[in-house]
């Protein structure tokens, strides 16, 4: 894959070291974090996308609550 070498060689070509220091990577995570909520709200995987998934999950989560308490 890289060698340490070359990842630091590629880190050290972004822009903006010296007024923002680590800082200059948070426009990239926040990119990264929008595609990846784009991602899961849209793009379906068989007939699902990861949101209906979490819904059934925790409808499935809160009936069995339900019928613990009912017992």
């Amino acid at each position: 894959m890289f060698t340490r070498k070359q990842v630091k060689r590629l880190l050290l070509r972004v822009p903006g070291k010296q007024r923002f220091g680590v800082y200059r990577f948070l426009p990239f995570f926040f990119v990264l974090g929008g595609a990846m909520e784009w991602f899961m709200i849209k793009v379906r995987v068989g007939q699902e996308t990861f949101y209906d998934v979490y819904r059934r999950k925790e409808s499935e989560r809160q009936y069995q609550r339900k019928l613990e308490e009912e017992s």
